[in-house]
């Protein structure tokens, strides 16, 4: 039988301003990027909700990904649940890929969640279709797909559900 053993060295964290000199050199591959978006942009984007929360996924205390829990009319898009939050601009930083820092930073997704955003009882997401490897990722940490759609900006996405 196979044991899991978890890593601790890996930790979510809310973004805060001190971080983003560690952001400034963050690199996804152009393939990425078609699916993603780097932190600081998504940050520093007026369109996300001042309300919406921006999560670093820390290695050894220093930021290797990052993601956003949205609120606002976005959540709308995949869920009526008013408890909801949408995960937007999942990403591990190229020089950490590979590491299983991914898998453990969703594995911690529903602690942090309960902890950090406590009327929130469901996180969504849509994954394009064509992005097999990170649809295959959510769906081993717990994200279930209720077989809905939707056509983003890039091609349909599958919905995504994890409830807490």
């Amino acid at each position: 039988m196979e044991s899991k053993t978890f890593d601790t060295s890996i930790s979510l964290v809310e973004y805060q301003d001190t971080y983003e000199h560690h952001l400034s050199d963050y690199y996804l591959p152009e393939e990425q990027l078609n699916f993603t978006s780097l932190p600081l942009e998504k940050i520093h984007n007026p369109s996300v909700t001042k309300t919406s929360t921006h999560v670093l996924i820390l290695d050894h205390n220093e930021p290797a990904g990052y993601f956003a829990l949205e609120d606002g009319e976005k959540v709308k898009r995949y869920s009526d649940n008013p408890k909801a939050r949408v995960l937007t601009s999942f990403s591990i930083n190229s020089k950490f890929q590979g590491r299983g820092i991914a898998k453990e930073g969703l594995r911690l997704l529903p602690s942090f969640v309960k902890e950090a955003l406590p009327s929130t009882d469901e996180v969504v997401l849509g994954v394009n279709q064509r992005n097999h490897a990170a649809r295959n990722l959510y769906l081993k940490t717990g994200f279930v797909d209720e077989n809905k759609m939707y056509e983003g900006a890039k091609g349909p996405q599958h919905v995504l559900h994890l409830h807490l």
